[in-house]
């Protein structure tokens, strides 16, 4: 989709300001989810488990990517929840099943996490 400069590539210019907003995105759900944080200090724990016990590169991308996608789900369930927010705190059943939706896809990415641990360790130390 073309945005206000049509087809143009983006300049340096550009890309900074998009890596600035994305930053300020992060630091958002830093500052204000705590979930965010929570899962954050897993990967911080999962991460480096997974590079070190992954015994080839897409074991390694498998486990330590499974963790990075629970963060990229949070991240959109939270911008979910803060849009509902934005209009109002009155309870509407599609801004509830919204959100409960979101909750349920962060769910579905932690269940990934786990599949993806046991189908790759669980053979190894049997």
């Amino acid at each position: 989709m073309a945005d206000a400069l049509g087809h143009l590539p983006r300049g340096p210019r550009r890309i900074l300001m998009a890596t600035r907003w994305s930053l300020q995105g992060l630091r958002f759900a830093w500052l204000y989810e705590s979930s965010f944080r929570l899962e954050v200090y897993l990967l911080a724990v999962l991460g480096p488990l997974g590079l070190w016990l992954g015994q080839t590169g897409v074991e390694r991308v498998l486990l330590v990517g499974s963790c990075l996608l629970v963060l990229v789900i949070e991240l959109l369930n939270s911008s979910i929840e803060a849009l509902i927010e934005r209009y109002g705190a009155e309870h509407h059943e599609l801004a509830g099943r919204a959100k409960d939706m979101g909750s349920a896809a962060v769910f579905v990415a932690m269940i990934s996490v786990v599949l993806t641990w046991a189908l790759i360790l669980w053979p190894r130390y049997l």
